[in-house]
């Protein structure tokens, strides 16, 4: 990304595999990534960070990422970043979150295994950045 500062993203996920693929990935394409194990960190590096995106596991040890994003939603300086959901759950569980009025959808959704180019291009959509060229 010339001429510009790169965009942050917080990858909260406690599968050090995927963690590890997905950080390759998003700084392969130009952005700054920082990790996260579990949704208690997630939540003190989205504080303290102030990423321009997160992607989050829902299933995790200590916090879910379902507390993490209701906590992001309650909190007006964090309710803005927008996040998507990078899970091995079944599309089942984005209708059940879409549905719920505690909270509004997350901005995106992905089942592991991801598709690289609608992850790509959903990331670059959410943070008004030109498409990715390949």
């Amino acid at each position: 990304m010339p001429d510009r500062e790169k965009k942050k993203i917080l990858i909260v996920e406690d599968e050090p595999d995927v963690s590890s693929y997905l950080c390759t990935f998003l700084e392969d394409h130009g952005f700054e990534t920082v990790t996260a194990e579990n949704g208690k960190e997630g939540y003190k590096k989205v504080q303290s960070e102030k990423p321009d995106l997160v992607t989050l596991d829902i299933t995790m040890p200590e916090e879910s990422g379902i507390r993490m994003f209701r906590e992001m939603q309650e909190d007006k300086a964090l309710a803005k970043i927008p996040v998507i959901i990078v899970t091995g759950v079944s599309r089942e569980f984005e209708r059940f979150i879409s549905n719920r009025k505690q909270v509004r959808p997350p901005d995106g959704y992905f089942e592991k295994p991801i598709d690289k180019e609608e992850f790509l291009a959903a990331i670059h959509k959410l943070l008004h950045l030109e498409p990715a060229n390949g």
